[in-house]
Formats: C-alpha cells, sequence, structure tokens
C-alpha cells in the first residue's frame, strides 16, 4: 500500500540515537509513512571531540573505523556515513538519509518543511537547568517555532 505520509527523525550524535530511531521507525511504519533520518551538521568541532562518542548508539558501531573514517573526509561524509550504520540498524533499504548544515532547530524545520513531512520526531535528553539557559534545548526550539506535529521521544535515565 502506497502512503503519502512522511516521518522525519532527527538524529544526533547522543548515546539514545538508536532508542529514538527504533522508536520513531516503528511510529513511522506503523503509519505506513515514508522515513527520512536527518542530521544537522552545525559545529565541527562536535565531529573531532572525543568528549562525546557520535558512535555509542550503535552496538555493532566500530569507534576506530569511525575517527578514522572522519579523519579523511568532511563531518558531512561523517554524518552520512553514521545514518548510514543507523538505516543498516533499522533493516530497511526505503529509508532515506539526509544530512543538512546550520542550527539544529532551524535545520530540521526548513529540512520538514522542504520536504512536506507529516510528523517530526526528535529526542529530548532532559538536559538541567543550568545548560538549557546556557546553551538552549533543540527539542524546545523545534517545539516553540514548529507548524508540524511534533513527537518527542524522552531519553532520561530513571534513577
Amino acid at each position: 500500500m502506497k502512503t503519502d505520509k512522511k516521518v522525519l527523525i532527527a538524529i544526533d550524535y547522543n548515546s539514545n540515537a538508536t532508542k529514538i530511531a527504533e522508536i520513531g521507525y516503528s511510529f513511522a511504519k506503523a503509519m505506513n509513512a515514508e522515513v527520512t533520518l536527518l542530521h544537522i551538521v552545525e559545529n565541527e568541532t562536535y565531529y573531532t571531540s572525543f568528549i562525546t562518542s557520535p558512535i555509542s548508539g550503535i552496538g555493532d558501531f566500530d569507534s576506530a573505523t569511525f575517527f578514522q573514517y572522519l579523519n579523511t573526509d568532511s563531518p558531512t561524509d561523517a554524518a552520512n556515513y553514521y545514518l548510514d550504520k543507523i538505516k543498516t540498524h533499522l533493516k530497511d533499504d526505503a529509508i532515506i538519509t539526509l544530512v543538512e548544515k546550520g542550527e539544529f532547530a532551524e535545520g530540521i524545520l526548513k529540512t520538514a518543511k522542504k520536504l512536506k513531512i507529516d510528523l517530526i520526531i526528535i529526542g529530548s535528553h532532559s538536559q538541567k537547568w543550568l545548560e538549557k539557559i546556557l546553551v538552549g534545548s533543540t527539542t524546545e526550539n523545534v517545539l516553540n517555532k514548529t507548524t508540524i506535529p511534533l513527537m518527542i521521544v524522552p531519553t532520561r535515565k530513571h534513577r
């Protein structure tokens, strides 16, 4: 059955990216919707820092391979590689992967509008109040600016 529904799953390099992708993918498949995985390249520093591991959400994702790949290609190529690993993990060749450059929230909203997306799925990392004040929250910015339905996947770990 062909559908005109489109779901955009925005993925960052948080360790919960796989969880967000899996939940979003299941929801999109229940809607019989086309799925697009999106990553926004905002600041190239994120891609060269060992402080955050962009691959920790994928069990078979080899960090040495990722960083070797990263050292020879652009952050956009590395992000495409990352999304392809998530696509492989979800076992669906029909998933569209897309990497855009820009500010996170604005990039998500611009891409969703351009693709005529019916639903945006994004994770919420439940930042502490100080982080939220200093750097803001991508999820909150998308929520406050979108006219497209939004599904937020909480990723905060329970204590």
